[in-house]
């Protein structure tokens, strides 16, 4: 097979990441989430781009998870990223990320579920996973080590 120069898994995963802005911007419209929905978003909070109280980084070093259900504030969503208020032990906390930044969108009230590549380049395991990076490994095991087969069963719901 011919090496993708085209980088068909970035196009996707930056496809995925146009779903995730497309449910924060209904999530930022005045009637707020509709009906049952919330999401949980999981982002590397060293990441870059990423603007969170020095607290939560201390807390959370390399990723976090945030619910926006009922109570989040000044919510504004770009092409690019986003940013809300939420509480954290009553006390406001702004977050600001691009969609880069994100590596998981869940909204459990319909099941739904994405999960994002992370590329590592170089000495830095969180980098970015822009246009100019190199995707984390997915060919062949190397010599002299075996692949790993998963049963899709695991997967399934009973």
């Amino acid at each position: 097979m011919a090496k993708d120069l085209m980088r068909y898994d970035l196009m996707a995963q930056e496809a995925l990441r146009g779903v995730v802005r497309q449910a924060l911007l209904r999530a930022a419209m005045p009637q707020g989430l509709p009906g049952p929905h919330h999401f949980y978003i999981t982002f590397r909070t060293r990441a870059p781009g990423v603007d969170i109280d020095p607290s939560l980084l201390e807390k959370y070093p390399d990723e976090m998870t945030i619910v926006l259900e009922h109570q989040f504030w000044d919510l504004e969503v770009t092409d690019i990223g986003f940013e809300v208020t939420l509480k954290f032990g009553g006390v406001p906390k702004y977050i600001k990320m691009p969609y880069s930044a994100v590596s998981r969108f869940h909204d459990p009230s319909v099941g739904f579920h994405l999960q994002f590549d992370q590329a590592v380049t170089g000495d830095d395991p969180a980098a970015d996973s822009g246009p100019g990076s190199k995707p984390a490994s997915r060919g062949a095991p190397a010599e002299g080590e075996a692949g790993q087969v998963v049963s899709l069963d695991s997967f399934r719901k009973k």
